[in-house]
């Protein structure tokens, strides 16, 4: 283990095993004024960012027809927790040709689990 890891160990958050493909629930704080709520961000996980502290999820949905993505850090304080909903199979690292894809042409298939 390097200094680096060191340090950054204390600040590791547990968060759920999840991958490309996954639709997740993301459960944001959200500050406005003096106060503070929680906001829910569902979507589908189009790619991931590893690296101890600095891990990152990007995460798409589709919002009233428009495409929206987020980059939420894994181990901020601003992420209170994180769901997994259901898996996809995929066969691809980042799923960014969802970007072109519209309506039934951008679901994928289901992966089984195994409970």
């Amino acid at each position: 283990m390097n200094a680096l890891e060191m340090i950054e160990r204390p600040h590791l958050v547990e968060r759920p095993e999840m991958r490309s493909g996954d639709t997740v629930r993301v459960h944001v704080k959200v500050r406005e004024g003096d106060k503070e709520r929680i906001q829910v961000y569902e979507g589908m996980v189009i790619g991931m960012h590893r690296g101890g502290s600095r891990a990152s999820v990007t995460v798409r949905k589709v919002s009233f027809g428009q495409g929206v993505e987020r980059i939420f850090p894994l181990h901020s304080p601003t992420v209170d927790k994180i769901e997994v909903i259901r898996s996809a199979k995929v066969r691809r690292a980042k799923l960014y040709f969802l970007r072109e894809l519209r309506g039934k042409a951008a679901r994928m298939k289901e992966k089984r689990r195994t409970p």
